[in-house]
């Protein structure tokens, strides 16, 4: 499993390197004059380590909201994040706050799935992280994320919903 681990945070590594071009790239081809435009498909969006946490967090749809739970009996929002990461070689500490330490800050202009994303607490007023969900999709200018609510156990959401807007904190990448 390390080895698993070691390979692909290498190739992370070397494509984060290669990746620092827009989107759509030109590329040359040597038999051809005219150029032809790269695949679109986002980096991250390639990496299977991403795909296999995000696949394996949808799993866990409609379990149950459990304060400090950090099982398929019951999780809270660091316990699932927590759990979902640790499944794949990634140790997360088991806070929110403490969570949103880890990794490096990414502007939600460049967020990409499998990116961790952070919220106050109950209180839009409060300043500390409270809150913690991973990012599953981008359309547009939107992010969908899952996460375990309090009100709901394990779900979908949106960040453009406005009682998310009014708490949102940040974007932290742990993958690369």
């Amino acid at each position: 499993m390390r080895k698993v681990l070691l390979t692909a945070l290498c190739v992370v590594s070397f494509g984060i390197a290669q990746a620092h071009s827009p989107l759509k790239r030109i590329v040359k081809k040597h038999s051809t004059k005219s150029p032809v435009v790269a695949d679109s498909t986002s980096f991250y969006e390639r990496i299977p380590l991403v795909h296999d946490i995000l696949g394996y967090a949808k799993k866990y749809i409609s379990s149950r909201y459990r304060s400090g739970g950090s099982s398929p009996r019951g999780f809270d929002c660091s316990g699932f994040t927590r759990f979902c990461f640790s499944k794949f070689g990634i140790t997360l500490p088991h806070s929110s706050a403490a969570q949103g330490n880890v990794g490096v800050k990414i502007d939600q202009e460049v967020a990409r799935p499998g990116d961790l994303i952070f919220f106050k607490g109950h209180s839009s007023r409060d300043r500390h992280i409270g809150h913690v969900g991973m990012i599953v999709e981008i359309v547009g200018d939107r992010i969908k994320f899952i996460h375990s609510a309090w009100n709901g156990g394990v779900r979908y959401d949106w960040l453009h919903a406005s009682y998310y807007q009014q708490r949102y904190v940040g974007i932290r990448r742990v993958v690369g």
